[in-house]
């Protein structure tokens, strides 16, 4: 699967996530790696490096400095569903790796 200049947008997110629904994050991908940054209202900055599987499942590591200005990191595998618009929907399971450790699930999709 190519992600490469496609964007997608938060349609949930669990409570102890930091994404907002006014995200966009813009992919950008070269052969199977995945590069994005992103911002919204609780986000100052934060990138994101991954790798796409052959079944387009995306392994990723996180780094974001919210709006406290503080540095938060994260682990997260998304796994791609083809809605019947012919978009990609996201469904993501994460974990911080830092503050409480704590894990959550959001889903994206392609705008």
């Amino acid at each position: 699967m190519d992600y490469n200049d496609k964007k997608f947008k938060p349609v949930s997110n669990s409570d102890n996530g930091e994404v907002s629904n006014d995200m966009i994050f813009h992919y950008k991908q070269t052969g199977n790696i995945l590069t994005c940054s992103y911002q919204g209202s609780n986000i100052i900055k934060g990138h994101l490096i991954g790798l796409v599987d052959d079944n387009g499942y995306i392994n990723m590591s996180y780094h974001q400095i919210n709006n406290n200005g503080v540095l938060m990191t994260g682990t997260c595998i998304s796994k791609p569903e083809k809605m019947e618009n012919g978009k990609i929907r996201l469904h993501e399971e994460w974990q911080w790796t830092s503050g409480d450790q704590s894990t959550g699930n959001s889903i994206l999709e392609e705008l």
